[in-house]
């Protein structure tokens, strides 16, 4: 009796402390990749290196871009200066038509009374048009010299905007995983640098049977459990975050072949992270 006993206590023990999915932790990293092409002068961080904010830590040589932007800012002030020039020209074809409409009027006055020819007349209003298309061609010579203005100051922003992503910045709170190029290395626009991952919240992904599945839903609390030593557990409070919408085979890192041919669904449980959690760290869930 007494042995039946032990038997069925231990059974329940059991039962009570089997989980009801397993999974590793894992974090979203993301790859910080050179923005321009250059030798690297400054890359200021190692693996396991901790931001709290987002931090210049490094940048790209830029020397080629600051004496690029220097000659175009200089091509611009000379070619700004041929604008008082073109102006003055304007004024002066302006005075010329202004003493010209005054001579009209008097001649169209005169030739209603019959004082001059009709000769006369197309003159003054030939020579009036001559000074408007002037004054026209003028401006349209200004248009240009604008427009070249504009494109100096584009090209000039281009350089700045190149200058300004040679700097290597982490851009918010995480931890580097890896680093991948060193100070005076030669990079092109593309070549990663180094990879983050916010370590203060992770993902622990289990697999959970198509009956197990209505017991989940989006933002409830589990119970998450990871290891404390070699015989014992710990527990820490987790949410379910996603819950995929298609199911799939076990992974094969599910050891019995039994179960690596079972359809399951993934699963995401957020826990916050106090120090205990890694990458890659097992964990199992209670629901």
């Amino acid at each position: 009796m007494t042995v039946v006993l032990a038997m069925v206590v231990m059974a329940c023990g059991n039962g009570n402390d089997q989980s009801d999915a397993y999974g590793n932790f894992e974090a979203v990293d993301y790859i910080i990749s050179a923005e321009n092409a250059g030798k690297i002068m400054e890359l200021q961080l190692e693996e396991g290196d901790e931001f709290t904010e987002a931090k210049q830590v490094g940048f790209i040589d830029t020397t080629q871009l600051y004496l690029q932007k220097e000659q175009l800012k200089a091509q611009r002030k000379a070619t700004a200066a041929g604008i008082q020039n073109i102006l003055s020209r304007i004024e002066v074809y302006k005075e010329q038509l202004a003493i010209l409409q005054k001579d009209k009027k008097r001649i169209d006055k005169m030739f209603a009374d019959g004082a001059v020819s009709i000769k006369e007349l197309d003159d003054i209003n030939g020579n009036v048009q001559v000074v408007e298309k002037q004054i026209e061609s003028v401006k349209t010579e200004n248009a240009q010299v604008f427009g070249n203005l504009e494109s100096y100051d584009n090209q000039i922003k281009s350089l700045e905007d190149l200058i300004e992503k040679s700097k290597i910045f982490v851009p918010k709170t995480a931890t580097v995983l890896e680093k991948y190029k060193e100070p005076y290395e030669m990079v092109n626009a593309g070549t990663p640098l180094f990879k983050l991952a916010d370590l203060n919240v992770l993902d622990l992904r289990v697999y959970v049977s198509g009956d197990q599945l209505p017991a989940l839903k989006i933002g409830q609390g589990v119970d998450v459990i990871i290891d404390k030593n070699e015989t014992e557990n710990e527990s820490v409070k987790g949410t379910v975050s996603w819950i995929s919408s298609q199911s799939e085979f076990t992974p094969k890192i599910i050891q019995t072949k039994e179960e690596r041919v079972k359809l399951v669904y993934a699963v995401k449980v957020r826990v916050v992270n106090d120090g205990r959690l890694k990458i890659g760290m097992p964990g199992e869930i209670k629901f």
